[in-house]
């Protein structure tokens, strides 16, 4: 399923999956965020804006803070078109948890970062992307900052 996305501002479009398309979602946690009414990424990013609206979530879920704070930087990430679902979790894993923070790291450092944590996790080098896709990834997000959604 291809995600829901705004039109294009400049050169960049914000991406907005459904909720489904997640990493690190089972489906009870799906099932509960859909009873809030919670369906895409970008409503996940709306209902936790601050933190005090995050811990407003994790009380109605019945669920501790850090899982909250977890799916909204996912959700963050995968906003950046070449993140997507498909690489928000190794960016979260890797230390970056949000579009603004992938912006200000200089790409090659975060290709070594990268790289250091799929070798420690998995032992393999090949998994890595190029440092050409994660300096599209920075490019990206710096331009995410400007547009917004």
């Amino acid at each position: 399923m291809s995600p829901k996305q705004k039109p294009s501002v400049g050169n960049i479009t914000s991406c907005n999956w459904q909720i489904e398309q997640l990493p690190g979602l089972n489906q009870q946690e799906q099932s509960q965020l859909h009873d809030c009414g919670i369906t895409t990424t970008k409503a996940l990013i709306q209902q936790g804006k601050t933190p005090e609206a995050k811990q407003a979530l994790a009380n109605k879920l019945h669920i501790h803070l850090q899982y909250v704070n977890k799916w909204v930087a996912l959700a963050d990430l995968a906003r950046i078109p070449s993140v997507g679902t498909q690489y928000c979790g190794l960016l979260l894993h890797a230390g970056v948890g949000s579009v603004a923070q992938l912006a200000t790291i200089p790409p090659h450092r975060l290709h070594q970062q990268v790289l250091r944590l799929l070798v420690a996790t998995m032992q393999r080098r090949d998994l890595c992307p190029s440092i050409e896709q994660v300096q599209q990834w920075h490019k990206q997000a710096k331009m995410l900052l400007v547009v917004g959604w």
